[in-house]
């Protein structure tokens, strides 16, 4: 082989290896979301670091790979994207015991992701198919209404709501509104159109889903469910990595999860501040008394919850809560 021919030989090999190492993390959300740049980034920038550039993760934003963010989960098993970012909420069958870690009570916003890791071997069973990579709990959920302020119980009766996971329909049939399951995407129209009359999401949606735009009313101060994000990596090629890459992209992961965290709630906060900046809104901060009368109501969800779930759910809830 001539020496020219064989260098060319050389890079183009060199060019395939690094092909076959780039890994597809699909992100269903913008690429102007907080998470892009405060969580995602970072961590496809650890995982290049720490394995010496041999595997490096591309990231698909905006749904590139498929739209909905419900299928996240499916594109990993499928081996559409390496990774996804998504909400064990949207595939609630699958994760009834991660779905503990939402429960109102169980979790705060600002120490429900150490506690979660503390305990993160009791969720791996459900992981069976897939590889757990991240796992953080987010802001509270707050209560988005167009043309209603809900200050009671009484005033939620009737509305359709939508909500990100059962749970939080169990929440708000609890307070006696209708829950209705739909994806973030499908939010900003349905609202302005009057599908929905409010939506539990939270401080984020603001400026990130820009519900500040068709939403009139911000309600505040109750408990409620916190959903938990996660990202997750097809079991494939997970075991096709190295032992050293497993361990630098299960780091990488524990330390996305604290980043994700971080960033929900710095831009919920934004968010409630930003609302109640907008002429003609209004965020409604419950009072304690206030709060009292929907925390009574949603007590009995958890109780039910990890009753339904049964196994090993109280002892989960229990460690949770021990932080």
């Amino acid at each position: 082989m001539k020496p020219l021919f064989a260098a060319a030989f050389g890079l183009g090999m060199a060019a395939l290896a690094a092909q076959a190492d780039e890994l597809k993390l699909a992100n269903f959300m913008a690429p102007t979301h907080p998470y892009v740049a405060g969580t995602l980034e970072p961590f496809a920038a650890k995982v290049a670091e720490a394995t010496g550039g041999t595997v490096t993760v591309k990231l698909y934003n905006g749904g590139e790979l498929g739209a909905g963010p419900a299928d996240q989960y499916s594109r990993v098993v499928d081996g559409v994207a390496e990774f996804a970012i998504g909400l064990p909420g949207y595939t609630a069958a699958n994760f009834p015991l991660t779905l503990l870690t939402e429960l109102p009570g169980v979790l705060t916003e600002e120490d429900g992701t150490a506690a979660i890791w503390k305990n993160i071997d009791l969720f791996q069973p459900e992981y069976e198919r897939v590889k757990l990579v991240a796992l953080w709990s987010s802001a509270s959920n707050l209560l988005y209404t167009r043309d209603k302020a809900v200050r009671t119980p009484a005033d939620i009766k009737g509305m359709k709501i939508r909500v990100p996971s059962r749970n939080a329909g169990l929440e708000v049939e609890a307070w006696g509104g209708s829950p209705v399951s739909m994806p973030v995407s499908e939010i900003y129209n349905a609202l302005q159109t009057g599908v929905i009359d409010g939506a539990m999401i939270d401080g984020t949606a603001t400026k990130a889903f820009k519900l500040g735009e068709v939403a009139n009313y911000l309600t505040v101060g109750m408990n409620t469910t916190i959903s938990p994000f996660f990202i997750l990596m097809n079991r494939d090629a997970f075991d096709a990595l190295t032992p050293e890459q497993q361990a630098a992209v299960l780091e990488a992961g524990k330390e996305a999860s604290v980043l994700g965290n971080q960033v929900q709630l710095t831009e919920a906060a934004k968010g409630i501040e930003a609302f109640a900046a907008m002429p003609g809104k209004e965020v409604i901060s419950l009072s304690p008394e206030e709060a009292a009368a929907f925390n009574d109501l949603t007590a009995g969800v958890t109780t039910q919850v990890v009753a339904e779930t049964g196994g090993n759910a109280q002892a989960i809830v229990d460690a949770l809560k021990a932080k």
